[in-house]
């Protein structure tokens, strides 16, 4: 395959979702993906099917006319089957799993820092003016140049990096997890309605998606620092290697990224989920509190795996009913049994919002939960 046609291919993704962007407006979301996504059985017939659809390359019948090779099938993944799915009830004292603790012979992943500004950026350019965006790109040792990587798209970012590349160097050197990347992003600046980070994260739409596999994702291989170490990094495109990960808001934020483009993202990490009412509009004038209230019951199973966890003295406020964390949370795991998807929901007494003690105590084993059935390099399947 020539040198064009490798790029075209790794990149066809990313050029259908500007193409998308361009043909309407900035503000139009992406085509939604319920017919392709594939089904889950009821949650006693085993795992969802999660057949990949990535788009392919149909070769016309005209022999005239050139072919492009897509590269190589994404690696088998496996049924995931339901160990670890359901409700669990955790503390109320709290440990750091061993893991947090990276042996001394376990090598380091590479970490990688960068900014973006935001007169850069055609989806975000800042509601109240301008800013720069943080980011840290992780890769660990153990991946191969040239070779397709799973990754994670971590939410607030900054404050994950040191946690998430603890877990992932230990267990990537135990050889218990595939060899993630892990893309961590700030958002820009302030919290809540009206905020810059409340509008990329509290908004259900598919716009930080767009925002993601655009403006950033592209970025990442041609960075310098990145390029001299890793001249051919590929971040796969197989939404079975793709995880998103965040706490309170940017929990929601990376559930909306599966929900509407599961064609994309499968694989949801979340703490302290903020499934209320943040941020409201004409099309989902109860923001977040619309998936567990009638979206997740009304619309068609989707092939995504869902880990929830919310503190027993997690976040309420307000007289409307829709800012209660606990209950959005269970009624999260609720809807997500009630409809036969693969999830995890913590319940976790005297924790608070987002608590770090928490974090550090489930994060390796939910990273484990949620990379079930993805093929480990040098590990035979099951």
């Amino acid at each position: 395959m020539n040198d064009v046609a490798a790029c075209f291919a790794r990149f066809a993704p990313v050029c259908a979702l500007l193409l998308a962007a361009c043909v309407g407006d900035l503000g139009g979301d992406l085509p939604r993906a319920e017919d392709a996504a594939t089904p889950a059985p009821p949650r006693d017939a085993g795992a969802p099917s999660d057949a990949a659809t990535i788009d392919a390359f149909v070769p016309d019948e005209d022999a005239s006319t050139p072919t492009i090779d897509a590269g190589p099938p994404p690696p088998t993944v496996m049924d995931p089957g339901t160990e670890g799915d359901g409700d669990f009830t955790i503390g109320p004292s709290y440990a750091d799993a061993p893991e947090m603790r990276v042996p001394d012979d376990a090598p380091r992943g590479r970490v990688y820092r960068f900014s973006m500004q935001s007169e850069d950026s055609e989806i975000y350019p800042g509601v109240t003016g301008r800013y720069t965006r943080d980011l840290w790109i992780y890769v660990p040792r153990q991946y191969v140049n040239g070779t397709d990587a799973p990754f994670m798209v971590i939410q607030d970012g900054g404050g994950y990096v040191a946690d998430v590349t603890a877990a992932l160097d230990t267990l990537i050197h135990q050889g218990r997890l595939p060899h993630v990347v892990g893309i961590f992003i700030n958002p820009g600046p302030g919290d809540g309605p009206g905020s810059e980070r409340g509008l990329e994260y509290d908004r259900v739409s598919d716009h930080y998606t767009r925002f993601i596999e655009t403006e950033v994702l592209p970025l990442i291989p041609m960075r310098p620092d990145i390029r001299a170490d890793y001249p051919d990094l590929r971040l796969t495109s197989d939404p079975e290697g793709r995880a998103t990960m965040g706490g309170s808001s940017g929990g929601a934020c990376a559930f909306t990224m599966a929900w509407f483009h599961p064609e994309l993202y499968r694989r949801v990490l979340t703490y302290s989920g903020t499934f209320v009412a943040q941020h409201r509009d004409d099309e989902h004038p109860r923001g977040a509190w619309e998936y567990h209230e009638h979206m997740i019951r009304d619309e068609a199973v989707k092939p995504i795996r869902v880990f929830l966890q919310v503190g027993e003295n997690d976040l309420r406020f307000g007289s409307d009913g829709l800012h209660d964390w606990m209950d959005a949370n269970r009624r999260m795991s609720d809807v997500l049994e009630e409809r036969g998807y693969h999830y995890r929901f913590l319940w976790s007494e005297d924790a608070g919002h987002v608590d770090r003690r928490v974090v550090r105590q489930t994060l390796p084993e939910t990273l484990l939960w949620l990379w079930r059935g993805y093929p480990i390099p040098g590990v035979p399947a099951d």
